[in-house]
């Protein structure tokens, strides 16, 4: 083999590792507090809205493309003492790096508000799963 072709050959097998690297990296680091996407019965809430609200139909949301979203919707649906659910915890990463390369829930609300813009009540999301209203929000509290 050629000095080129070897040193061309090794080169692009640095890059292959580094990106692998880099994409499984971004889980491992945590720091500062958690993230949680807590799922809150709409109808126990001093606000809450009419059954003829908008809100996303969460029975048919994918669990691989809205892991945070059915993670907390599920622990909700099984919280019998007061119907709130919360997923599994988010760490944001050091300096923003690990926002780029992961997802979040923040991105799973986003993607909730551009689905159904209506849904949208101030910074939480209404959804509805199995008959029920919840409220979706990002906090900080387990």
């Amino acid at each position: 083999m050629r000095t080129v072709t070897r040193n061309f050959v090794l080169g692009v097998a640095v890059v292959v590792v580094l990106l692998l690297a880099l994409g499984a990296l971004p889980s491992y680091l945590k720091s500062g507090d958690p993230y949680y996407l807590t799922a809150t019965p709409a109808e126990g809430n001093a606000t809450a809205l009419d059954g003829n609200a908008s809100a996303v139909n969460a029975s048919n949301l994918s669990t691989q493309r809205y892991p945070y979203t059915t993670a907390a919707l599920d622990d909700a649906t099984a919280n019998e003492s007061d119907g709130t659910g919360q997923s599994d915890p988010y760490w944001r990463g050091p300096i923003g790096l690990k926002g780029a390369f992961t997802h979040s829930p923040f991105d799973e609300l986003d993607a909730l508000r551009q689905r159904v813009p209506e849904a949208t009540d101030g910074e939480t999301v209404l959804v509805r799963h199995d008959g029920t209203l919840y409220r979706l929000a990002v906090t900080q509290q387990p």
